[in-house]
C-alpha cells in the first residue's frame, strides 16, 4: 500500500507503478479480474463477425470467450464452455448454419446461447432426462456493449452502465465531429486496418500514446506535421486521459483529400486529439478519418495492437479515394511501427533493480500519472476488498 500512495501523490512528488505490475506473470490474470475486468475492456471487432449467424471464440488474458452474432445481427458474448463437461464449443471462427455444437459430446446452443439439445443424455435414444431444464443450463453470459465497431465486455457485471462511461468522450468529440458524425463513420475494405504484436506489456502502450513528450525524438517524421509545441494534454474523464494537436497536418503532406466531418469546425481542421481509453482502447480523431486501436493482452509481456481506420461517409470508402485511405494508413503504420523500440525498451527496463517505477514531468506527462493513478487505484480496491 505505500507503493500505490507514493503513485497517487501529486505529480511532482509522485513515483510510477513498480517493476513486478509490468514484467511478473503472476500479476497478469490479478488485473483480468481486478483492473481490466471491472470496467469496460475491449476484445474484438464487430467486422470480424461478417454476417449474422456469426460466432467467433476470443482468447481474453487466457480467459475463453466467445463472440457470437445472432440471426437478428446481435451481438452478445458468452463464455466459451459447454455448461456439461466445461468443453471449449468454439475453436476457430465460423458461420454457424444451425446451432453451436460441443465437440465432446454434441450438446447443442443457439446463438443466443440457450441449451438446445442434450442427445443421450437420459440413456441411448433418449434426449430428455427427468428434472432436467435446458433452460437453466445456457451459457453463461458475459456483460457487453458494441460502441463504435467494438465489442466491449465488464467481467465483474457492476460497473456504470457504458453510455456513462464513454459520454465524457463523445460529449467532447462531439464539437469536432457533431453529434450525428459518430453514425456516418465506416471501415473500407481496404486502408482500414493493420496488426501489430509488441512484446511489452499492454500498460505500456497505453502510457506511451498518453503522452507526446516523445515525439521530436521517437517520430521525427510526425513531428513535422504536428511538432510537440502544438501539443497539449487532455485528461477527459476518470478513466481516459491523452493529448491532442492543433497542426495536425498530414493531408497536406501525404496529399490526401478525404472527405470530412460535415460539422468539423472551420477554424480547427488542423486540430486532432488522441485519447487512451482505459484499460485497453486507443482512439484518434482528425476532420477527416477516426481510429482504433484494441489492445490485446497476450501475455504479462506481448500485446496485440488491432487497429481499424474509420473514414467520413459511404463515398470516402468507394475506389475513388483507395490511393488517400492507403496513404493515411501506411503514414500510421510507420507512427505506430516507430513506437514499438520504445515499449519494448522499457519492458526490458521493468527487469533492472536500478528502476523502481520512475518519475514524471510536472509538465508533460500529466496523462500517463493519470494513467498509474488509475492503476494504483484499481489497485488499492481491490486490496481494500
Amino acid at each position: 500500500m505505500a507503493t500505490l500512495d507514493s503513485v497517487r501523490k501529486p505529480i511532482a512528488d509522485a513515483s510510477g507503478m513498480p517493476n513486478a505490475v509490468y514484467d511478473d506473470p503472476a500479476f497478469f490474470e490479478f488485473e483480468r479480474e481486478e483492473v481490466l475486468g471491472k470496467t469496460w475492456a475491449a476484445i474484438g471487432y464487430t467486422s470480424d463477425l461478417p454476417r449474422n449467424g456469426f460466432a467467433k471464440p476470443v482468447d481474453f488474458m487466457g480467459l475463453p470467450l466467445a463472440i457470437m452474432r445472432n440471426r437478428d445481427g446481435e451481438f452478445n458474448v458468452f463464455h466459451n464452455v459447454c455448461s456439461h463437461r466445461g468443453m471449449i464449443l468454439l475453436s476457430e471462427e465460423t458461420e454457424v448454419e444451425g446451432m453451436v455444437r460441443c465437440p465432446y459430446h454434441s450438446w447443442t446452443y443457439d446463438l443466443n446461447g440457450n441449451l438446445k439439445g442434450t442427445p443421450h443424455i437420459g440413456g441411448v435414444g433418449v434426449h430428455k432426462a427427468e428434472g432436467f431444464v435446458c433452460e437453466k443450463h445456457g451459457l453463461r453470459t458475459v456483460r457487453s456493449h458494441v460502441w463504435m465497431g467494438m465489442v466491449f465486455i465488464n467481467l465483474s457485471g457492476d460497473a456504470q452502465s457504458f453510455d456513462d462511461f464513454i459520454a465524457p468522450l463523445t460529449q467532447r468529440w462531439s464539437e469536432f465531429c457533431g453529434t450525428d458524425g459518430w453514425n456516418n463513420l465506416h471501415i473500407a475494405q481496404t486502408g482500414s486496418q493493420m496488426q501489430l504484436e509488441v512484446n511489452c506489456n499492454y500498460k505500456l502502450a497505453i502510457e506511451n500514446y498518453c503522452e507526446a513528450y516523445h515525439l521530436p525524438w521517437v517520430h521525427p517524421s510526425l513531428n513535422t506535421y504536428s511538432p510537440l509545441d502544438q501539443h497539449y494534454n487532455l485528461v477527459v474523464s476518470e478513466g481516459m486521459s491523452g493529448q491532442g494537436s492543433y497542426t495536425y497536418n498530414l493531408s497536406d503532406v501525404a496529399g490526401t483529400h478525404l472527405p470530412r466531418f460535415a460539422d468539423w469546425p472551420q477554424d480547427k481542421l488542423r486540430q486532432a486529439e488522441y485519447v487512451s481509453l482505459y484499460p485497453n482502447v486507443l482512439l484518434g480523431i482528425q476532420a477527416d478519418h477516426f481510429f482504433t486501436i484494441i489492445l490485446e493482452p497476450r501475455a504479462h509481456n506481448r500485446t496485440l495492437e488491432n487497429l481499424r481506420l474509420f473514414y467520413v461517409g459511404e463515398e470516402a470508402c468507394g475506389d475513388e479515394f483507395s490511393a488517400c485511405r492507403q496513404a493515411v494508413l501506411e503514414a500510421w503504420k510507420v507512427v505506430f511501427g516507430e513506437d514499438v523500440f520504445a515499449v519494448e525498451g522499457m519492458q526490458a527496463g521493468r527487469k533492472s533493480p536500478g528502476y523502481a517505477g520512475g518519475v514524471f514531468s510536472p509538465v508533460l506527462d500529466g496523462p500517463t500519472h493519470h494513467f498509474h493513478t488509475w492503476v494504483a487505484n484499481k489497485y488499492a480496491e481491490s486490496a481494500q476488498g
